[in-house]
């Protein structure tokens, strides 16, 4: 059997392929204050700005291809039973042939109803102004915004529990709750951190390997670390 590798990832390893992202810095996401954008008290006071931020993040991710980082991912499918939970709302970890993964904070390239969360669909193109459901609600990007619960957290939470091998890739460690799974890692389990400026984790119980890379070289060290255990 194999052994289950967890990785959270975050917006260093889609940054590599060209997408632009904010971290704790200006507080800016292409331009615009992410309140304005990324949270319901935006969407209520100006839906139409907020569907056009995300029909042009939808043009971009289509513009942009999988990097290595994320292609040694999918890879590492070959030697482990690898589950990605990903902070990041883009589909190259998809695209990449990744074949489990969680996405935190929803998906760019699906849509879901205003009025009731379990409507998804499925969406490549612009959304606009009057594209309803079937009920004839407003349909909204499949972000989770600021201030709105992560669905699945819970599902997350789960897989981490059961990790073998643990990795946090590209992420900050900032953004809560994401930040807060690898509080939920056995014991026993090795954390490997990959990130060029790593903070501190507070109150880490684990084995941890941190690794100063940006994320594509980074997962090739992970990699290497990871089959040397299997040998050992």
């Amino acid at each position: 059997m194999k052994k289950k590798l967890v990785v959270l990832t975050g917006a260093g390893i889609s940054a590599e392929s060209g997408i632009k992202t904010f971290r704790d810095g200006d507080g800016l996401w292409e331009g615009h204050n992410v309140m304005d954008v990324a949270t319901p008290e935006g969407w209520h006071k100006n839906s139409a700005l907020v569907l056009d931020f995300y029909n042009q993040r939808r043009k971009q991710l289509k513009e942009v291809l999988p990097n290595v980082g994320h292609q040694i991912l999918a890879e590492l499918e070959n030697d482990f039973d690898v589950y990605i939970i990903t902070q990041n709302v883009d589909d190259l970890h998809e695209r990449a042939g990744s074949t489990k993964i969680t996405h935190l904070h929803g998906e760019l390239l699906k849509v879901r109803s205003s009025a009731n969360e379990k409507i998804i669909l499925d969406w490549q193109d612009d959304l606009n102004i009057g594209d309803n459901d079937k009920n004839g609600h407003q349909l909204r990007p499949h972000i989770v915004w600021f201030g709105e619960q992560v669905p699945a957290l819970e599902d997350a939470i789960d897989l981490t529990e059961q990790a073998d091998y643990f990795a946090v890739i590209g992420t900050s460690l900032q953004v809560y709750p994401a930040a807060g799974l690898i509080n939920f890692t056995p014991k026993s389990t090795p954390i490997y951190y990959i990130d060029p400026k790593p903070i501190k984790i507070p109150n880490l119980r684990n084995p941890l390997e941190v690794i100063t890379n940006i994320a594509s070289e980074g997962v090739r060290i992970l990699k290497e670390r990871l089959l040397a255990n299997l040998q050992q």
